[in-house]
């Protein structure tokens, strides 16, 4: 077995084309946010108010690092954290007003470098690709 031809090396490399791609628009665009921290903010705005571990756990991130991640966003003024009320150990964490309209300029760019990450295949085949992907990922 060669290292092209194995899952492992190759979900790597395309990680690593990924993290390529998405640092050098957000560059390009002027932003400073990395794809975990634009993960964060999608979660988040869909989940209004989740506490920090339920992020974690959302964007596939280890709880210990997320406080990281949030201390970053929250400096940037993208999101507030607050105690939550029901469990006082828990921090719920939900996006700002320029938090929001940031993802709101972010989001197009996202969206828009997709097709760059996958670019050596069809239209067809990134369909298929985010599909077997998908399924690979399912718990």
């Amino acid at each position: 077995m060669t290292l092209d031809t194995m899952p492992g090396h190759l979900i790597r490399r395309l990680h690593q084309i990924s993290n390529s791609v998405f640092a050098e628009r957000m560059k390009a665009a002027g932003i400073d946010m990395t794809s975990v921290q634009f993960a964060a903010l999608a979660i988040l705005d869909e989940n209004p108010g989740i506490d920090q571990a339920t992020l974690a756990q959302e964007i596939a991130y280890d709880r210990a690092t997320i406080g990281g991640v949030v201390d970053r966003l929250e400096r940037k003024g993208w999101v507030r954290r607050e105690v939550n009320q029901d469990d006082r150990r828990a921090r719920q964490v939900t996006l700002t007003g320029e938090g929001a309209a940031m993802l709101a300029v972010v989001a197009p760019v996202v969206a828009a470098l997709q097709t760059d990450i996958l670019a050596q295949l069809t239209a067809a085949e990134r369909a298929a690709f985010v599909a077997l992907a998908s399924k690979a990922v399912a718990q």
